[in-house]
């Protein structure tokens, strides 16, 4: 049986303990190599610390081990006996909300911290749009520092009901609440003793538990194509192959399928993964596909199964986070990056921008800067076949990119 992979974020208010959590996970775990401890022991004595920062594991630039804050999104990867984790460790502050949509996007759940002492913040409630925004399926809320209330069961049951009076007016439906404290590993990876009136699971059980097998889209098969592979050698002299990675639904061998940009239909051939040739795939493995005619394909092409396609649209409704430098204005022009397939565009409308303190749209803005979301429309030059992102977070997904400069500086949802 292929071993499951969750891939989760983390977000919280600063000081929250996402990083300590994230090493408690790590070390109670037992996925931190000797010589990671031993650098660890010394980081910490060097600061003048009795025990091990853990925190350490994450914050990995100089200006974070300086102030105490994380400011990149920090990748970790572990593993149990049970499932392979890609961990994404969000930036807390306000200014970093673009690099939280960044570690959120490809994410299976979502851990928001929340500090028992303060509560529901506006930070929580930023982090939570926007893993509901993002279409997050799996939601773990950690009530940390659980050790400096004495562990009072009241104080969690009323973040607990703070939460859901706020989740109520989101897109979010799978939530989990865990009493934690990040600092001493209660409820972590072992249970705490001194929390005896929750009889939950602990935090790595969940993260261990929680289904993934149906958060892609399995129905709408989408196969952007990356390369086009031709081995120019006497063995495979004819062979052509369409390598990508599957956006959504399964292929198999015989299957009938069709080119978006030109129409033309074949069969599968033959489809060609990591070790070999398999008789069927599905999302979001990276294969080859071998057809039975020579069709014109290349990259940017979409291939999918026959009467199941994505129409095709110059005109794109979608919520942006813009994440550029500059401010974004109406009638500005991008590039725009759709799967494996790219155009120009213009920004033709700002319909609204949320103030994610409040939680309320506001009209008649003509400009975005650094860290707004809103909801934009945009005309492209040429069609691009899309999805809702909500039917595919692959398909109904695209970045904005500066002509001039050639950095990515808005991430679109598509409505």
């Amino acid at each position: 049986m292929k071993e499951e992979l969750l891939r989760f974020t983390t977000a919280g208010s600063v000081d929250d303990g996402k990083s300590t959590l994230i090493g408690r996970l790590l070390f109670d775990s037992q996925s931190i190599f000797v010589d990671q401890i031993e650098s660890l022991q010394k980081s910490s004595e060097r600061k003048g610390l009795n025990n091990i920062d853990l925190s350490l594991l994450t914050d990995g630039l100089k200006a974070e081990r300086e102030q105490g804050i994380t400011i990149d999104v920090a990748y970790r990867y572990f593993s149990t006996s049970k499932r392979k984790f890609i961990i994404a460790d969000s930036p807390g502050h306000i200014q970093y909300t673009r690099n939280m949509v960044t570690g959120a996007s490809t994410a299976n759940a979502a851990l928001i911290l929340i500090d028992v002492r303060n509560g529901v913040v506006e930070q929580t409630k930023r982090h939570s749009y926007i893993a509901s925004l993002l279409q997050i399926p799996h939601l773990v809320v950690c009530v940390n520092k659980m050790d400096l209330v004495d562990f009072k069961e009241q104080k969690f049951l009323q973040i607990v009901e703070s939460y859901n009076d706020f989740a109520a007016k989101l897109d979010i439906h799978d939530v989990d609440f865990i009493p934690i404290s990040a600092l001493n590993g209660d409820n972590v990876v072992n249970r705490s003793e001194n929390m005896f009136w929750y009889d939950g699971a602990t935090l790595l059980h969940t993260l261990e538990t929680i289904p993934v097998a149906n958060d892609n889209n399995l129905i709408d098969f989408r196969f952007p194509v990356q390369t086009v592979i031709r081995p120019n050698i006497e063995k495979y002299h004819d062979f052509r192959g369409y390598a990508g990675r599957i956006a959504g639904g399964v292929i198999r061998e015989n299957d009938e399928i069709e080119s978006v940009s030109s129409g033309l239909r074949s069969k599968v051939k033959a489809i060609y993964g990591t070790s070999g040739r398999i008789s069927e795939s599905f999302a979001p493995q990276s294969i080859t596909i071998e057809l039975e005619d020579n069709i014109d394909i290349s990259r940017g092409d979409m291939l999918v199964k026959v009467n199941n396609k994505p129409m095709p649209s110059q005109e794109i409704d979608a919520m942006l986070c813009w994440m550029g430098e500059n401010e974004m204005h109406v009638n500005g022009t991008y590039a725009i990056q759709h799967t494996t397939n790219s155009s120009r565009c213009i920004l033709n409308d700002i319909l609204y921008k949320m103030d994610l303190t409040t939680m309320k749209r506001l009209e008649g803005e003509n400009n975005l800067i650094k860290n707004d979301i809103a909801r934009i429309k945009l005309k492209t030059m040429s069609p691009l076949f899309i999805d809702s992102y909500r039917k595919n977070r692959n398909s109904g997904s695209f970045i904005l990119i500066d002509e001039y400069t050639n950095n990515t500086v808005a991430a679109g949802m598509i409505i």
